[in-house]
């Protein structure tokens, strides 16, 4: 209303422009009567001719104007709301608590008129909040369920105010509307599921013990073996609609639709048990790991992610399952233990690689995990005898010493063969690094535990050794890796790398005690996961000089101590 008076004002002014004009016609008809009487005669006619035009187009057709004016606005505001009314998104119109005061048609269509009518929205769709009503400047975004339908609906705040004062001051007293718009998102999500289930996923599938498996059996039945084993797998493979190939004689590389996945997981991989269930005289279960990747931009990308899950798989010990899922890792099976392997090649070509890493740089830094134990320490200055027989400067992280260490440890800090700064916590290590800096991490994989998180960012060589699990969080960016979980302790690993990596190596006494007690405390004095290497270890530490008797006097109670405990049973 108000605009229709402010537009009737300025239709009465512009029509009345002509009067105005007259005005100044009547002027120059004066002033030309002044200079000549006969011209002033002759154009007196026109300026009352004018006249009477300005006069009648304001009183007369002004009326004509604005009916013409109030028609037209009428059938703008007609169609306007015809358009409102037909428009093809549903549309609809709520008050601040969400009660639906009005929907145009197709919003009744959808939603059944005699059912929807005056009801809240948020008992309509379920997944708008009060929160969601409660907007002041933005539309909010919510996706729900509908019936058989699934909808967006856009939540926007529509004030009732003209101009931006009052605007302001409606957003204060919260004096509004809501429009309620719904995008039918039904047959979109049905075809990106569509999409999603016809994605190729890639995997690998590897034969833990295929070498012992086979030595385990005769030899007239090794083929048989064999040809058994890989029909379970392609039975497997083809009964989800997967194509699988045989890359080497342990080794398949097989893809699937991901529309499947659903029905792998959901039998957590029955392909594992499968397998080792083949009994045809074989001594030795055969038992396979299977690495997965899915959900990757490019088959490239899946493939590295299989190639991960698979590591991540014989990491963790063999005969289970990892799915990786972009940044998601599951884990399927992993119920045996994976047996020690009698053959040391894996030792010797990872000594050697490390060698190679060592030679290219000037200092090494070494370091275990958070509260460190003697495993951890004993791997650390075996690591550090390595790096001084290359003539390479070493140093060991600690940033905090526990009571089970130190006994230990001062023995390396009383000596005068170790330099002083054999030991250095995480900020003085971090001084340190620059591009010829080596990062070596003993007894732990997950980057969250070690002892210097921060240098794990700073390093850019890093080599792993380390015999636990791998979990999902792994240090990933090691261009070295050597994780395996039969073994029984660090020490048992780098006492093995120690007599690969360079001839003439001589470890000192303290050295080799350090070792040996890493190996006797993580196998609680050979009595838990000690294999045929763990002995061989012990045994190669020994002629270096380590003393049993010593090793164990190092971690015995005192007397003061077991009375007290004692006491206190």
């Amino acid at each position: 209303m108000k605009e229709n008076i402010e537009l009737r004002g300025q239709l009465r002014g512009y029509l009345a422009w002509p009067l105005y004009l007259s005005l100044f016609l009547v002027i120059g008809n004066g002033a030309v009567a002044m200079i000549n009487v006969s011209a002033a005669a002759v154009l007196c006619p026109f300026t009352v001719g004018y006249l009477a035009a300005a006069g009648w187009i304001y009183w007369y057709r002004r009326k004509r104007v604005l009916g013409g004016l109030v028609e037209f606005s009428s059938g703008y505001a007609w169609i306007q709301k015809q358009l409102l009314e037909e428009m093809v998104i549903p549309y609809a119109l709520a008050d601040e608590d969400g009660r639906i005061l009005w929907m145009n048609q197709v919003f009744q269509e959808v939603m059944d008129e005699g059912k929807v009518s005056k009801k809240n929205i948020t008992s309509i769709f379920p997944e708008v909040t009060r929160a969601d009503l409660a907007v002041d400047d933005e539309t909010v975004h919510v996706h729900s369920t509908f019936g058989e339908y699934k909808f967006g609906l856009d939540i926007r705040p529509v004030y009732l105010s003209s101009n931006e004062a009052e605007e302001k001051e409606a957003m204060v007293g919260r004096e509004k509307l809501l429009a309620v718009y719904l995008f039918d998102e039904t047959e979109s999500l049905r075809y990106r599921q569509l999409v999603t289930e016809e994605k190729l996923v890639t995997g690998v599938i590897y034969l833990d013990n295929y070498e012992e498996a086979l030595e385990s059996v005769e030899e007239v039945r090794r083929s048989l073996l064999t040809a058994l084993i890989d029909r379970k797998i392609n039975k497997f493979i083809t009964s989800v609609e997967g194509v699988v190939k045989k890359m080497e004689k342990d080794k398949y590389f097989f893809i699937v639709k991901q529309k499947h996945m659903d029905q792998i997981l959901e039998e957590r991989f029955s392909i594992l048990e499968e397998v080792k269930s083949v009994n045809i005289g074989n001594e030795m279960a055969v038992t396979l790991s299977i690495g997965i990747g899915m959900n990757g931009e490019t088959y490239g990308q899946n493939y590295e992610y299989a190639r991960t899950a698979i590591d991540m798989a014989l990491g963790r010990g063999g005969d289970q399952a990892v799915v990786k899922d972009g940044s998601r890792i599951q884990y399927f099976g992993g119920k045996s233990q994976q047996l020690e392997k009698a053959t040391r090649v894996k030792a010797r070509v990872k000594a050697h690689a490390l060698r190679e890493l060592m030679a290219t740089k000037d200092r090494v830094l070494i370091m275990g995990h958070k509260l460190g134990d003697i495993d951890s320490l004993g791997a650390s200055v075996g690591i550090y005898r390595i790096a001084t027989a290359l003539n390479k400067r070493a140093h060991v992280v600690i940033n905090e010493v526990t009571s089970s260490v130190q006994p230990m440890l001062q023995r390396f800090l009383d000596s005068p063969d170790y330099p002083d700064d054999l030991v250095l916590t995480g900020s003085q290590a971090a001084e340190l690094v620059d591009a010829n800096t080596m990062l070596v991490v003993v007894d732990v994989n997950r980057p969250s535990i070690t002892d210097a998180p921060e240098l794990l960012r700073m390093v850019k060589t890093i080599v792993v050794l380390d015999h636990h699990r791998q979990s999902s969080e792994i240090i990933g960016n090691a261009v070295l890796s050597y994780v395996e979980p039969y073994a029984s302790s660090a020490c048992e690993m780098v006492a093995e790398v120690v007599q690969y990596i360079a001839d003439g190596i001589k470890i000192k006494t303290v050295e080799a005690d350090a070792m040996y007690a890493g190996i006797v405390i993580d196998t609680q004095n050979f009595t838990n996961q000690s294999g045929v290497r763990t002995f061989e270890a012990a045994a190669y530490l020994r002629r270096s000089g380590a003393d049993v008797t010593r090793v164990r006097k190092l971690f015995r109670d005192s007397m003061e101590e077991y009375k007290a405990r004692a006491s206190a049973i």
